[in-house]
């Protein structure tokens, strides 16, 4: 098992961080997505690593940027 985590601007409700959770969890391998609202952190757990281009399109899918 794989972790990262990411820190995604401009989330700003609960709204924002389903979007989030909805577009990153989509990707293959991934089985969990735990998002911080208040630090923007995005955490992702995955069977195998996930490449960060790959989250980095999910995420600016939701509408968001991945900032760090």
């Amino acid at each position: 098992m794989t972790e990262a985590t990411y820190t995604v601007e401009g989330m700003t409700c609960g709204h924002c961080v389903s979007s989030v959770k909805e577009e990153v969890g989509g990707l293959s391998g991934v089985q969990t997505v735990d998002v911080d609202l208040a630090t923007g952190a995005v955490k992702v757990t995955s069977a195998e690593p996930i490449s960060r281009e790959a989250v980095e399109a999910a995420v600016a899918e939701a509408g968001y940027q991945v900032v760090a």
